[in-house]
């Protein structure tokens, strides 16, 4: 791989990184929006979410789905205007995260489960809010849940399955997989990969596995099912969500601990690599 890149910069604190229909999407949490990268190199602000964490995915309609974390709202962008489309405080009631859309409109959403800061508590959960808006709980004690990710076309090694959802468990040092049933909900939980002394946050799939952004760490890492580590991308600063298109890696990085003083300067960056 060559060296990082710097492609964006002046962002507050950059997360979600997603790359859909031949672009990057990434949210700014401090600045409150949602951000596509264009073909000049310049990031254009898509929509501003009331509250963070912010998270985004599509559904198969090619509407934009949005997580207010702190407000425990999902919300549909429709006609470049945020909609209510579930209120998750009638699953948990503390603030939401991750978000992940299946072939078939399926939203699972991640929430920690306690107020943060705080004392830390396995107490994560997953819900899933289905196309016709019904929703339900399937899985809790998890150890900060936090990226996300679906195996795409119901495989996971090459051998026809059914589709697996992988969660970031960042205070457990794992990846957590759960097997998705026909009717939307989960089977038994797994360990996926682990991988100690790791802090994995946001991820994205790869044919090789999984990559995950490590913020303690200051890298993104290529992990295989079972835990064989195939690529580490040092980026020299805290990541915390990546994304690739097969033949560049985009990591959204910053100094941390973040600099919440008011007037202080951004550290946000989206970087890349060339795999």
């Amino acid at each position: 791989m060559t060296e990082a890149k710097t492609v964006i910069a002046g962002i507050g604190m950059g997360e979600s990184a997603r790359w859909h229909d031949g672009s990057l999407w990434f949210a700014d949490w401090l600045a409150g929006t949602i951000s596509v990268l264009e073909a000049d190199g310049q990031a254009r602000v898509v929509v501003r979410v009331p509250s963070f964490p912010i998270s985004f995915d599509w559904l198969p309609d090619g509407r934009m789905l949005v997580v207010s974390g702190a407000h425990g709202k999902l919300l549909v962008l429709d006609d470049g205007e945020l909609q209510p489309y579930y209120d998750l405080h009638d699953l948990n009631s503390f603030s939401w995260n991750e978000i992940v859309i299946d072939d078939a409109g399926n939203a699972y959403v991640n929430g920690i489960g306690y107020e943060f800061p705080g004392e830390p508590k396995v107490a994560g959960v997953v819900a899933v809010v289905r196309p016709d808006r019904t929703a339900q709980l399937l899985a809790a004690d998890l150890a900060f849940p936090n990226g996300m990710v679906p195996t795409p076309d119901g495989t996971t090694d090459g051998t026809p399955a059914g589709t697996t959802l992988i969660v970031a468990e960042s205070h457990a040092g794992q990846l957590t997989a759960f097997p998705v049933l026909p009717d939307g909900s989960l089977g038994q939980r797994r360990v996926w990969a682990a991988v100690p002394e790791s802090a994995p946050d946001g991820m994205s799939w790869s044919p090789d596995g999984v990559w995950y952004a490590d913020v303690p760490n200051r890298h993104c890492v290529l992990v295989g099912e079972g835990g064989a580590v195939h690529r580490v991308a040092d980026f020299g600063a805290a990541c915390f969500s990546c994304a690739t298109d097969g033949t560049t890696l985009f990591a959204m990085t910053a100094a941390w601990p973040l600099d919440f003083t008011p007037g202080a300067a951004p550290t946000g960056e989206v970087r890349t690599l060339t795999l």
